[in-house]
């Protein structure tokens, strides 16, 4: 109920604001408020250390890269990737180099203008390993980037490879020396530096409530032109106060909308649904190592015959009829179906809850007279956590506390607040644990995901095979596609073979946008590639999207 009146507050208090500036936004082309309601705060938004869907959507809009990729999301070479930062950009002949020619109308917020040596500097930050940059495992062929001049940052490669353009200007995001250069790399983390953030794009960062409330606003100076919505503010709330929120128009928008209320986007007065086809999967992940050691294996997932055994105890059809009904998309393994490379013809093993109760009994976990397993005394229980913030992932954890029941394993669900969930996913605190990773268009996310480099960033669960780590090195070094595909398809199928999860569903979601607003194309890897072009018609706008971009007086 606080979250909820808080919103109220919030808009009351914008609406009871005018200005010279606002009545000239709701008559021209610009204005407008997106009220995003979130059931999750943002982890980080300063770019070396973005690891959460909403953090990144933040950082996406505060800062550039040196240039954006196309619709299609081709990462080989440098077709279909537009300027950015960079205006141009030219090939050493012998293509080990990429000079960016960086656009002299480009400033940050502050008004100081973006620099060759920032692009030096966001790479060199990214990659120190002092500041542990989740992101870093996917550079390692970006050898270092030199100042040319003020305007031209040459970016130089260890070898040719099909992706290097995509390396640099899509994983690196730039963020200005001035601001943050001084800071010891290793405080970057905790410094209020990077919850005060200046970039260059679109939207320039206003204000961070931890745990409540984020604002942004159109910087009405930039070199690319302005946001058309005068703010975004996102506000987060619960689940189910987001979902009353949004259908009765105190906020304009909201991620992944219950599957089994979907149809009631199509009456309601206020929003209707915004399909999102995205390069997310979801999954349960096994620890097998004892929960925060990286060194002791853990007594029931440590033996691939459990985690094997769990597997095949799983209806994930029907589990996936019952959740999403005729929406789902099963997953077939650690890639959705939207990556280029994925391949349909690989899935786990099959449901079989007959083979699942002779492997533990195999295995020594032997049914007791309560229908529960045992070994050696030790009851086969364990933690299952989940986020609130997600409601499909929180029907899952019933669904499949009620699955591993039948064959004689005892679950505690336990379903945290988003808060409470991070830090035990970063720190390994967990017996078993429901994620879902928004992966890049590039079978590098494999590599930050499940390889043994991305151990320590984006690797949560340390999962670690080498001859996954050479397959995907050798897919990511392919010029043909075709082999590419071998490559990663041989990789996905032996982590597969592992088990360290149980690979469930594809995220095919539905978000929920307030009627008023005309939205811009979306792009699978997010929803918000082009929020910037988001915009209010002027005989559409309420209270709320005419106060231009005055901020309220205290």
């Amino acid at each position: 109920m606080r979250k909820s009146f808080f919103l109220v507050a919030a808009f009351s208090a914008f609406a009871a604001c005018s200005s010279k500036e606002g009545s000239q936004s709701a008559a021209g082309a610009t204005g407008g408020t997106l009220i995003f309601a979130s059931s999750s705060d943002a982890d980080a938004i300063f770019p070396p250390f973005v690891t959460d869907i909403t953090g990144r959507m933040l950082e996406d809009q505060i800062f550039d890269r040196l240039a954006e990729i196309g619709p299609d999301l081709r990462t080989v070479g440098d077709q279909g990737f537009s300027p950015r930062l960079a205006q141009k950009w030219v090939w050493a002949p012998d293509s080990l180099s990429i000079a960016f020619s960086i656009d002299p109308r480009a400033r940050w917020h502050d008004g100081k203008p973006v620099t060759a040596a920032d692009v030096r500097y966001s790479f060199k930050t990214y990659v120190d390993p002092k500041v542990g940059s989740p992101v870093a495992p996917t550079l390692t062929n970006l050898d270092s980037v030199s100042v040319r001049d003020s305007l031209t940052a040459v970016a130089w490669f260890k070898k040719r490879t099909p992706e290097q353009f995509y390396d640099v200007a899509y994983q690196v995001v730039i963020f200005p020396e001035h601001v943050y250069g001084n800071i010891p790399p290793e405080q970057l983390h905790t410094s209020d530096a990077t919850r005060k953030l200046v970039g260059s794009g679109r939207f320039r960062f206003v204000k961070w409530d931890a745990g409540s409330r984020i604002e942004i606003v159109s910087d009405t100076a930039n070199f690319r032109g302005r946001a058309k919505l005068d703010r975004v503010i996102v506000v987060k709330t619960d689940p189910a106060t987001e979902k009353a929120q949004l259908l009765s128009g105190q906020a304009d928008f909201m991620e992944a909308f219950p599957p089994d209320q979907i149809a009631k986007l199509d009456s309601n007065a206020f929003a209707r649904a915004l399909a999102f086809p995205q390069l997310g999967y979801t999954f349960m992940a096994m620890n097998v190592f004892t929960p925060k050691s990286k060194t002791v294996p853990h007594p029931i997932f440590s033996d691939i015959r459990v985690r094997r055994a769990l597997s095949m105890s799983v209806d994930r059809v029907a589990m996936l009829r019952n959740v999403f009904g005729e929406r789902g998309r099963l997953a077939h393994g650690p890639f959705p179906m939207t990556l280029g490379v994925a391949d349909s013809t690989i899935h786990p093993a099959g449901y079989d809850t007959t083979a699942a109760k002779a492997m533990l009994d195999s295995s020594g976990w032997r049914v007791g007279p309560n229908g529960m397993r045992a070994k050696n005394g030790r009851p086969l229980r364990f933690t299952l956590i989940s986020a609130t913030s997600s409601i499909t992932r929180g029907l899952y954890g019933v669904l499949l506390q009620e699955q591993f029941r039948k064959i004689g394993a005892q679950v505690d669900f336990d379903n945290l607040d988003p808060q409470a969930y991070l830090p035990r996913m970063f720190a390994g605190d967990f017996d078993a644990i429901l994620g879902s990773y928004g992966t890049d268009p590039s079978v590098t996310g494999t590599k930050q995901n499940w390889g043994t480099a991305g151990i320590g960033g984006q690797n949560f669960f340390r999962y670690s095979n080498h001859t996954v780590d050479a397959l995907l090195d050798s897919a990511t070094s392919a010029f043909d596609p075709a082999k590419m595909k071998t490559y990663s398809s041989r990789a996905f199928q032996t982590i597969i073979d592992d088990i360290p999860a149980i690979w469930l569903y594809d995220l095919l979601v539905v978000n929920a946008v307030n009627r008023r607003f005309d939205t811009a194309p979306t792009r699978a890897d997010g929803w918000w590639a082009n929020l910037a072009d988001w915009s209010v018609a002027p005989n559409k706008r309420i209270d709320r999207d005419r106060i231009g971009l005055a901020q309220p007086k205290p």
